[in-house]
């Protein structure tokens, strides 16, 4: 999430106005200095890190012919499971937010497959790493389910 802050300096006039980008979830306001923080950037931020983790994992991969294919598919699935919970928390109606969530979710599940498989057929070096990302997919895919039973 992009939050644009602007802050006046001290001695300046108004046309002086400083923009600031904050992409992190945890972020002081200038005016009031109080941290601001909820459940839905947490997830948000979980997501944004299982993506990051995923790709960090994926780098260390030897670069086989099956690898390569795995590597998209599982960059693509987890990549998305941030950005439709991001879209969901846009959405302008409880049905598009029904909807991106279960898309989250759907992509949740495909980054569990393709992580499993990884791990599957690669060596043992891999395992561990592999095993906490399928971890992380599995549970991310149970947060959106269970939102979605409270959201009926």
């Amino acid at each position: 999430m992009w939050l644009v802050l602007f802050r006046v300096q001290k001695g300046c006039n108004r046309s002086k106005v400083k923009k600031h980008k904050i992409s992190s979830t945890k972020y002081q306001l200038h005016s009031n200095e109080r941290n601001i923080k909820s459940k839905q950037y947490d997830l948000e931020e979980r997501t944004y890190q299982f993506a990051k983790r995923v790709a960090n994992f994926c780098k260390g991969l030897p670069k086989t012919i099956v690898n390569i294919e795995y590597i998209k598919q599982v960059i693509k699935a987890s990549n998305s499971v941030g950005s439709n919970y991001i879209e969901a928390n846009e959405s302008f109606s409880k049905k598009d937010f029904l909807l991106r969530i279960k898309t989250s979710r759907k992509e949740a599940k495909e980054s569990a497959y393709w992580a499993k498989l990884i791990i599957e057929t690669n060596d043992e070096n891999y395992k561990k790493e592999g095993m906490k990302l399928l971890n992380e997919a599995i549970e991310l895919k149970k947060i959106f389910s269970s939102m979605i039973e409270h959201s009926k």
